[in-house]
């Protein structure tokens, strides 16, 4: 009898497979339920292969029951189909059911594999807010006997660093070294990218020179990143003691690295300097590219000589075809900064002759130069909004920012606040520079009361106020002589630890404060 129901289970398990391997799912789940129903019971191996097979098919709400299916008859998946079953959860980011896996397998005492681990790892990295949980899961696997690799340490180093914890990423770079385990590039590479965009390059660069004077083979990003966070803090010179390190030790500077130094150049130093740049680049053999040039057409403008940038662009940049987008913009915004609003716009005309398509920088700067010169109503202002809108180009948060601040500098408070609703409408969150010019034109219109419901807006929604914000709002109540209510603001704005510079503002709070007629009430 046995004998028989061992060939039948064996049948059942074959025919299961062929439907397997022919893609035909269904019948394959038909047959599994008719051999569980059947004399020839199921065991835990039977489930452990169809639910890999249903995972490697995506079929996660199927895996799932038959999942509670087993565990009701006392089976259990190995780690080997938890962890297959984990990494596919990753990918459509079902949380729910990988934290009840999780649970299942430390009841079991059964851990994931290093590959499931990582993926575990990545996934949560990636999630919003789950900082404190990656940690945990990090630390509680660790306790339980899953050692971490290099590769996990990358990943973890990489997510705390995009989170903002870079306290922690570095305790986890130092754990990482302590427990032995050697980092390679691209975990020094992570770790100098994360904590350089956080603007922590002195702790990058300390944590990690033991490493480029040691046995570790380093690629540009990680030089890159540290001259870059070097020439960004002013300390040029580190940077060219990093670029002549990576020289001696067989890295050599590529044509991002010297932009860098270019970069710098044009924004920290003089015209000649950055031309100097330019020319030992060409002496190295390294041709510069747009960015390069784009880089001294700003170096130019910064020395005020617009008419040699433009004479540049035309003789040196457009015969090449090193033009963009950025070249025009940096010459129309330099323009528009010394009042050359018609030199700009030509440069506006002449960029779609030459089949350069302009972008919202573009309209930002031109209709902000129109709008101070001629009013946010000029027939210019408007073709150029309308031009905008048949190109398909929608405004960002910069572009109604600029324009709300030219109509409330211009007092066309209607159109700032229409704006402003807009912005609201369309799923763009103010900043709090537009917000408080809003708040600002409002209180000088005598109108408080609108002010205040985009005060509480902005406590509510964000952004949250700052200094200015109160001072505004503060200033707009004092002058409707609401006393009270800029009482109450004004100890609101001490708990937050905000102290305002306006000297005379404060005074008169305090005189108020201190009046025989507060006291009476």
């Amino acid at each position: 009898m046995n004998h028989t129901l061992g060939a039948t289970r064996l049948i059942y398990r074959a025919r299961i497979a062929t439907c397997v391997k022919s893609g035909f799912i269904d019948h394959a789940i038909q047959l599994f339920d008719e051999m569980s129903k059947s004399n020839c019971r199921t065991f835990g191996v039977d489930y452990n292969r169809f639910i890999g097979v249903l995972v490697c098919q995506s079929q996660f709400t199927i895996a799932e029951h038959y999942y509670n299916e087993m565990a009701h008859q006392g089976f259990s998946l190995t780690p080997f189909t938890y962890s297959r079953f984990i990494v596919a959860l990753c990918k459509v980011r079902n949380f729910t059911l990988i934290e009840r896996l999780l649970i299942d397998m430390e009841k079991l005492g059964a851990l994931p594999d290093i590959w499931a681990f990582n993926i575990l790892l990545d996934f949560l990295c990636k999630e919003k807010n789950k900082v404190e949980l990656v940690c945990r899961v990090f630390d509680s696997f660790v306790e339980r006997g899953r050692l971490p690799d290099k590769v996990s340490y990358t990943i973890l180093i990489d997510g705390l660093c995009k989170a903002s914890q870079f306290d922690l990423a570095v305790k986890f770079w130092r754990r990482m070294i302590e427990s032995g385990i050697q980092p390679d590039d691209k975990t020094c590479t992570a770790f100098v990218v994360g904590l350089c965009n956080g603007g922590m390059v002195g702790k990058a660069y300390d944590e990690t020179v033991h490493f480029m004077k040691g046995s570790v083979k380093l690629g540009l990003l990680f030089y890159n990143t540290l001259i870059a966070g070097f020439c960004k803090i002013g300390e040029v010179g580190k940077g060219e003691t990093i670029m002549n390190f990576m020289e001696n030790n067989g890295c050599q500077p590529d044509l991002v690295t010297r932009n860098i130094f270019l970069n710098y150049a044009s924004d920290e130093r003089t015209l000649d300097d950055a031309k100097k740049y330019i020319q030992n680049m060409k002496q190295d053999g390294i041709e510069p590219d747009v960015y390069s040039y784009n880089q001294l057409l700003k170096a130019f403008c910064k020395a005020n000589r617009v008419d040699k940038a433009c004479s540049f662009l035309e003789k040196e940049m457009e015969p090449k075809g090193l033009c963009d987008v950025v070249s025009y913009n940096t010459l129309i915004t330099s323009c528009c900064k010394r009042g050359l609003t018609i030199e700009a716009y030509q440069l506006f005309e002449k960029m779609a002759m030459k089949g350069i398509t302009a972008d919202v920088v573009t309209f930002t700067v031109l209709i902000k130069a129109y709008a101070k010169k001629e009013g946010s109503y000029s027939v210019r202002v408007r073709k150029l909004f309308d031009k905008m809108k048949s190109m398909g180009i929608l405004p960002d948060r910069v572009f109604l920012t600029t324009h709300i601040v030219n109509c409330c500098e211009s007092e066309e408070i209607e159109r700032a606040k229409s704006l402003f609703f807009d912005m609201l409408k369309q799923g763009i969150t103010p900043d709090v520079v537009s917000c408080n010019a809003i708040i600002n034109a409002l209180c000088k219109s005598f109108k408080v009361g609108e002010a205040m419901n985009i005060f509480k807006d902005m406590q509510t929604r964000g952004p949250y106020p700052d200094k200015q914000t109160f001072s505004l709002i503060i200033k707009g109540h004092i002058q409707e002589n609401n006393l009270d209510v800029a009482k109450e603001l004004w100890n609101e704005m001490l708990s937050e630890g905000i102290v305002l510079d306006d000297e005379s503002l404060a005074r008169r709070l305090i005189e108020y404060m201190h009046s025989t007629d507060y006291a009476k009430k």
